[in-house]
């Protein structure tokens, strides 16, 4: 896969990606009409997929990451010997703080983002 440099460096990541999850620092929101969980940090936007029960193990998720302005970007699976284990932890952190949030459409059109562009 990656260099022990590299897998540590990513590992790092999402101990910190999930343990801002759990503080609530990183507020993860499930997309209406999809099976993904969505976040954004960092000028980042952060994907988790897909959405399957909580007690699939056998369903390979992921982690997607891509800068907002770049389209630069990093997918780890939970199917990697090395960093898998950490991306369960970030999908059982993700289910819990989002059990009881009702889907949002993030690409809705709202005064907000009219407002945005047209300022």
């Amino acid at each position: 896969m990656t260099s022990d440099s590299t897998t540590e460096r990513l590992r790092s990541l999402l101990e910190q990606i999930t343990y801002l999850t759990t503080r609530d620092e990183i507020h993860w929101e499930r997309q209406l009409g999809s099976a993904h969980r969505y976040a954004r940090w960092n000028n980042n936007l952060l994907i988790l997929g897909p959405d399957v029960s909580p007690g699939d193990r056998r369903t390979p998720r992921y982690l997607f990451i891509t800068p907002f302005d770049s389209p630069d970007c990093i997918e780890i699976s939970s199917a990697e010997t090395q960093l898998g284990p950490a991306v369960l932890t970030l999908v059982d952190a993700v289910e819990s703080a989002t059990a009881g949030n009702t889907p949002t459409d993030p690409f809705a059109i709202t005064d907000d983002l009219i407002d945005r562009l047209t300022e």
